[in-house]
């Protein structure tokens, strides 16, 4: 299995408009960060976490190939502001999207026109499918578990496969769904920066604390703004080895 790094920006991207900030001026492809999604894959199955508004861009580098399953976190634009975009996918038929209740309700507000009995020719062909945290289900041959974090008020899904879990906008989990992470091998987390507490996202040092509780042997964080500095420097002089900032175009192999 693989994991591509497709996105590992917040809602404003990174450089934001109007920045010259060091981060916003950098050279280094590091860091430029999309808006945040992952591409989970085997031989036989792609599973698309997240669609949002750089989708288009994200998948222009990529294999051309059926996606099987497009998992939403929750409704927020930068998580799936980019649905339109999968019109060239529904060549290969229907793309089922996974969400919970309240991110179904925001696409169908959102994309109406996709759900109408008498759709107008060529909008993207959706098959949408309500799941909850803690029920298991399979895509393909990739086995997956949805757990629930709260984005501030709002619960939101992260998403474990096998040994791998995905988590963003996470600012708290209850107990019972960070047991559904015990035993997982590599962990990527939300980590905005580093100073300046966030009312619904949590900082670096807090991702590292939450890392260390579920046990993860390596740790990558994701969905930064550019307030968490150099990529290059802070990988090197910030951060434990365990726990690094990945990059949009990473790719883990599993």
């Amino acid at each position: 299995m693989t994991l591509t790094f497709l996105g590992t920006g917040t809602s404003c991207g990174v450089p934001v408009l109007g920045c010259q900030c060091e981060v916003c001026r950098s050279s280094d492809p590091r860091d430029h960060r999309l808006r945040c999604s992952v591409l989970v894959e085997t031989e036989t199955t792609r599973i698309l976490v997240d669609c949002g508004p750089d989708f288009r861009q994200q998948m222009m580098p990529q294999p051309f190939r059926r996606i099987d399953a497009i998992l939403i976190t929750h409704a927020h634009y930068d998580h799936m502001g980019g649905m339109d975009d999968i019109r060239p996918y529904c060549q290969f038929g229907d793309v089922n999207v996974y969400a919970d209740r309240r991110a179904c309700e925001g696409m169908l507000q959102m994309l109406p026109y996709c759900f109408e009995a008498n759709r107008y020719p060529g909008v993207p062909a959706i098959g949408l499918h309500t799941i909850e945290a803690g029920r298991p289900m399979r895509v393909g041959d990739i086995d997956v578990m949805p757990l629930q974090v709260m984005h501030d008020k709002l619960p939101i899904l992260g998403f474990r496969f096998g040994r791998v879990a995905y988590v963003t906008d996470m600012k708290t989990i209850a107990p019972d769904q960070e047991r559904l992470l015990h035993g997982i091998d590599t962990l990527i987390v939300n980590a905005l920066r580093f100073d300046k507490p966030h009312h619904s996202h949590q900082l670096v040092d807090d991702a590292i604390v939450f890392a260390r509780r579920v046990g993860a042997r390596q740790t990558w964080l994701t969905h930064m703004c550019h307030d968490v500095g150099l990529h290059a420097d802070v990988n090197a002089r910030r951060l434990p080895p365990d726990v690094q900032l990945a990059y949009d175009g990473q790719v883990l192999r599993f």
